[in-house]
């Protein structure tokens, strides 16, 4: 699943092709694409037509297009979803969801989405960020982030260190990929109680955070396949650069020794067995 630094790298190009521009009609191909828009097709296409795109805003994994003050178009990738610009005489993608033309005539707006696991909605504004992902915490990268409040909320989970990185509720954005690669930088096992960490450690793990992030984002993001693109179609680089995500039994960057994989919410979690100790 596209994570923060991915995310972050669609909102960018989106940005510079749709910001400022007119919806002149919407068009809903599958259902299931709109499924959190309870009024349904109609009322969704309605509701975007002849409205102006203001920019393109995100907070964790969501992103949105604001339509006003009050007001905006919500997007969640999901596994597979694909939010393309392209030229509107171009063929329609197998797996297109949802179409947005503009006033313009140029290029449109195409929600592509193979597994149909994401989606996009219509929804009111609550203090600048869409109501229905509101009670997600700041990310890492905004102002609103504090990191002696989310130090204070880590001490007192009593859970896992990773589990903790990937409850929404505490910290957005980041995934089972960057959660990995934060903790290998921070030297920290995957199943380190939380309550256990000291404020200069947990210091340690954001900077991690935000390092492993911000350099995902400069490469265009992390593509395993071709699910994953920006706007214009390209993939992302970052998974040249891992360091434990995906790497079992190749040699630690650091040491040298194997790096091992181990099972963590029916998914899986890599880190070096000699710079990240395991609890007793």
């Amino acid at each position: 699943m596209p994570e923060l630094p991915e995310v972050e790298v669609v909102r960018r190009g989106l940005e510079q092709w749709v910001a400022g521009r007119t919806i002149a009609s919407a068009e809903v191909l599958h259902p299931r694409a709109i499924r959190r828009h309870a009024p349904g097709a109609d009322e969704f296409t309605s509701r975007l037509k002849d409205r102006t795109i203001v920019s393109t805003a995100r907070r964790g994994k969501y992103l949105w297009l604001p339509l006003g003050q009050d007001d905006a178009l919500l997007a969640h990738l999901g596994m597979s979803g694909q939010l393309l610009v392209v030229a509107p005489d171009s063929p329609l993608e197998k797996h297109l969801r949802v179409r947005l033309r503009f006033d313009d005539g140029g290029n449109d707006l195409r929600f592509v989405d193979q597994r149909t696991f994401g989606h996009v909605m219509y929804t009111e504004l609550v203090g600048g960020v869409p109501a229905p992902i509101a009670h997600i915490a700041p990310d890492p990268f905004e102002p609103a982030f504090d990191d002696e409040v989310f130090a204070t909320k880590l001490r007192a989970k009593h859970t896992e260190v990773k589990r903790a990185l990937l409850d929404q509720s505490l910290i957005s954005g980041v995934g089972n990929i960057y959660a990995d690669e934060a903790l290998w930088l921070a030297r920290l096992h995957w199943a380190r109680p939380t309550n256990t960490l000291t404020r200069p450690k947990i210091a340690e793990l954001l900077a991690g955070v935000r390092e492993v992030m911000a350099s995902a984002l400069q490469q265009g993001g992390t593509s395993f396949d071709s699910l994953y693109v920006n706007v214009n179609g390209e993939s992302g680089y970052f998974d040249r650069s891992l360091e434990a995500y995906g790497r079992r039994d190749l040699p630690c960057s650091r040491c040298g020794t194997p790096i091992r994989r181990d099972p963590f919410m029916n998914r899986s979690s890599f880190s070096c067995p000699r710079c990240q100790r395991k609890p007793r």
